[in-house]
């Protein structure tokens, strides 16, 4: 019998013989991830690569179509970027306007969680109505808060006008400095981007509010108990026994928000457009794809903010992660 002969008699024994649990697993282990990962190539990884192709080239939009995969490669997108006026500015506004919506959300759904975990008449429907502003569209409540907070017909404004004692309506959404005395002092504070991140912590805060009330209802009623027992006022309690409790939950939501924030796009462009002080890194990538028609110089922003992004989240894991786990 030839070689050839031989080779093809194994492989139809292989083929023949029955296959094992192990093989069996396998093969069903890999019948189901492979739907999962096709999704995953088509909608994640290939924009991704087509992004990070995009940004070296010179790439406008009246040009897309009749590109080839590989174009002209140049850096110019990133001089363009780096280059443009209000890019470390915005940069900073993005920085704080993700900090102070990422707090803001978690400490609202903590104050939330510990407000509602006990039992009361209505707790049921209070928790209900608490994940309205999450799952409501982001349309509708952006332009119910332009109508609240419009200097003409707006009911904040009213309100201050008189409860407050307001002599001026305030345009909250299109001022960018604000004057403010208090004190004997002088302050400025940047009204807009206040209000865009008020805005972010009510609409996500349900979000943490899950997480830190599921967390909550896991925690033994002995251990408060035993607390209360041996003297522990109710900041004490908080202290010492729910808070090292809800401290991984707390880090967690942290990271989420923060990375959710910081590609935030349509709550800021609904309000101000990104005027006032309010011109995040997001929506001048938007500006650049939409008023300058520039595909390459908008990939070349949004591979920036990745890279940042990356950064600060690798600074968090670095330094911060172990801690928050020892402490809890």
């Amino acid at each position: 019998m030839s070689t050839a002969d031989s080779g093809r008699a194994r492989r139809t024994r292989r083929r023949d013989r029955p296959r094992t649990a192990s093989e069996r697993e396998n093969r069903a282990g890999l019948a189901f991830v492979t739907p999962t990962f096709l999704v995953v190539l088509v909608v994640v990884v290939l924009p991704i690569l087509w992004t990070v192709l995009l940004a070296f080239q010179d790439a406008k939009l009246v040009d897309i179509q009749g590109m080839g995969l590989f174009g002209n490669w140049t850096l110019d997108n990133f001089d363009s970027v780096f280059g443009s006026p209000g890019f470390w500015s915005s940069l900073w506004t993005t920085l704080l306007y993700t900090v102070g919506a990422t707090a803001g959300s978690v400490l609202l759904g903590l104050v939330a969680a510990l407000a509602l975990r006990r039992p009361f008449r209505g707790r049921g429907l209070l928790r209900g109505s608490m994940l309205l502003p999450y799952v409501a569209p982001v349309v509708s409540v952006a332009f119910v808060w332009e109508i609240a907070l419009s200097p003409q017909f707006g009911v904040v404004n009213e309100w201050g006008r008189d409860l407050l004692g307001w002599d001026d309506p305030i345009a909250f959404l299109t001022t960018r400095d604000y004057s403010v005395d208090l004190l004997g002092l002088h302050f400025e504070l940047p009204l807009a981007l206040l209000t865009v991140i008020a805005f972010e912590a009510w609409r996500y805060f349900p979000f943490a509010f899950l997480f830190l009330l599921a967390r909550l209802q896991a925690v033994p009623n002995t251990l408060e108990e035993a607390a209360t027992v041996d003297g522990a006022t109710l900041t004490q309690r908080f202290r010492h026994v729910l808070l090292p409790q809800l401290m991984p939950v707390i880090a967690l939501l942290c990271v989420l928000r923060f990375i959710m924030s910081f590609n935030k796009f349509d709550d800021v462009y609904l309000l101000t457009g990104g005027g006032a002080g309010t011109d995040v890194a997001a929506v001048r990538v938007y500006d650049f794809l939409t008023a300058r028609y520039d595909v390459g110089a908008a990939a070349a922003q949004a591979l920036v903010l990745a890279g940042i992004l990356m950064v600060l989240l690798g600074v968090y894991f670095t330094f911060f992660a172990k801690r928050v786990q020892e402490e809890s």
